[in-house]
C-alpha cells in the first residue's frame, strides 16, 4: 500500500516520450456506448487549464487517467471485471478500503488513497499500468503475480475518491503519465500515437441512459439505475428523461414522445454549464380522460452546434 501511495502522489507530466513499444487491451469487460463508456481522459494542459487528447474539455486539471464508467450502480452491483491491459507483473495493490461513493455525508476520508483498491503492474521497459476504484476483496492476483493481456484482476468498485462507478486507467512510462489515446501530446501538437491494440471509439460525450417515469425522477434514482417505469397507467403522466456525459455549453438534448396517434411533445432542453454527467426530462400531465392504450416511444437526442451526438429510444405500454 505504501508503494501505491506513493505512485499515486509524485507522478509528474512530461511529453514526449521516448520510442513507445507496448499495446494495449481495453482494460475493462464491457462494450463501448452500450454497457460502458468513457467519462474522462488525460489532462494535456501543464497550467491549471484542462485540455484532453483531441484538444477539447472531456478532462479536468491534473487527471492522470482515462476512466471506463458504468451506466449505473446497479450495473458495478451486478459484476463488472478489470483485465490487465498488457503483459507483465503485479507490482502493488489494495484490497481492503470499503466501497462508498464520495460526496455523501457518510463518505470516509480517502485522503492519500484517492486510488481505492487497485492494481499497479509493471510492464516491460519502465511501463506500468495502474486499476483505480476496485471493490474490494475482488482483487485475485497478489504482489509479485505474473499476468498476461486481458487476465482477470477484480471487479470495477466504488472505493477511493469517486463519486459514479468507474475504472481509472493509468498508463506510465519511467514515471511519466502517458495517455494511451495520444502518448506523444494532443492531436492539436501533430502527429500523436495511440497505445491500444484495436482502435477504441472515444465520443465526445453521448447518452447514457434513458426511460419513460410517471414524474422527473430524482438524479440519485437515474444514477443508481431504478428511475426506469417499466409500465405506465392511463392516469399517470408520462415523462421521458436521458442521462447523458460529456456536455459543453449550448449542448442540446431533444426529447420527444409519440404515442398510438403520433408525436405530441418535444421539447429542446439547453445544457448551460460544462457537465462530466447530467440528466434532463420532459413530458405531459395525464389528459382528465386518460391516456390512449398502446405503445409509447420516447426518444433523446444529443446536439452539438446542430449536429447529432447520440440518440437513444425506450418504449412503454399503457392499458
Amino acid at each position: 500500500c505504501a508503494d501505491m501511495k506513493r505512485i499515486l502522489t509524485t507522478i509528474p507530466f512530461a511529453f514526449p516520450l521516448p520510442a513507445l513499444a507496448i499495446e494495449l487491451v481495453q482494460p475493462i469487460d464491457c462494450t463501448l456506448g452500450d454497457t460502458c463508456y468513457l467519462q474522462q481522459f488525460v489532462d494535456h494542459d501543464p497550467t491549471a487549464a484542462a485540455q484532453d487528447f483531441r484538444c477539447g474539455a472531456q478532462t479536468y486539471d491534473t487527471h492522470k487517467g482515462t476512466d471506463f464508467a458504468l451506466p449505473s450502480l446497479s450495473d458495478q452491483a451486478d459484476g463488472v471485471t478489470v483485465f490487465a491491459a498488457a503483459d507483465g507483473v503485479v507490482f502493488a495493490l489494495r484490497n481492503d478500503m470499503i466501497d462508498a461513493l464520495q460526496g455523501r455525508d457518510d463518505a470516509p476520508d480517502v485522503t492519500g488513497k484517492e486510488c481505492g483498491n487497485g492494481v499497479v503492474i509493471r510492464h516491460a521497459d519502465g511501463w506500468e499500468t495502474q486499476y483505480c476504484h476496485m471493490a474490494r476483496g475482488s482483487i485475485s492476483v497478489s504482489v509479485g503475480t505474473a499476468v498476461t493481456a486481458g487476465a482477470p484482476l477484480g471487479n470495477v468498485g466504488l472505493s477511493g475518491a469517486t463519486e459514479f462507478p468507474h475504472l481509472h486507467f493509468s498508463v506510465r512510462k519511467d514515471g511519466q503519465v502517458v495517455d494511451p489515446f495520444a502518448a506523444t501530446g494532443p492531436e492539436c501538437s501533430g502527429d500523436t500515437q495511440s497505445l491500444w491494440a484495436d482502435v477504441m471509439p472515444a465520443p465526445h460525450g453521448g447518452l447514457i441512459a434513458v426511460g419513460f417515469a410517471p414524474n422527473v425522477p430524482d438524479y440519485s434514482a437515474v444514477k443508481a439505475g431504478t428511475a426506469a417505469a417499466d409500465h405506465l397507467t392511463p392516469e399517470q403522466n408520462i415523462v421521458f428523461w436521458g442521462f447523458a456525459h460529456g456536455g459543453q455549453v449550448g449542448d442540446v438534448m431533444r426529447i420527444t414522445i409519440i404515442g398510438p396517434d403520433g408525436p405530441f411533445h418535444t421539447n429542446d432542453l439547453m445544457i448551460e454549464d460544462a457537465q462530466a454527467q447530467f440528466m434532463r426530462a420532459s413530458g405531459r400531465r395525464a389528459p382528465l380522460d386518460g391516456w390512449t392504450s398502446g405503445t409509447y416511444m420516447g426518444r433523446v437526442t444529443l446536439l452539438r452546434d446542430g449536429q447529432l451526438i447520440d440518440t437513444r429510444t425506450a418504449t412503454i405500454t399503457v392499458p
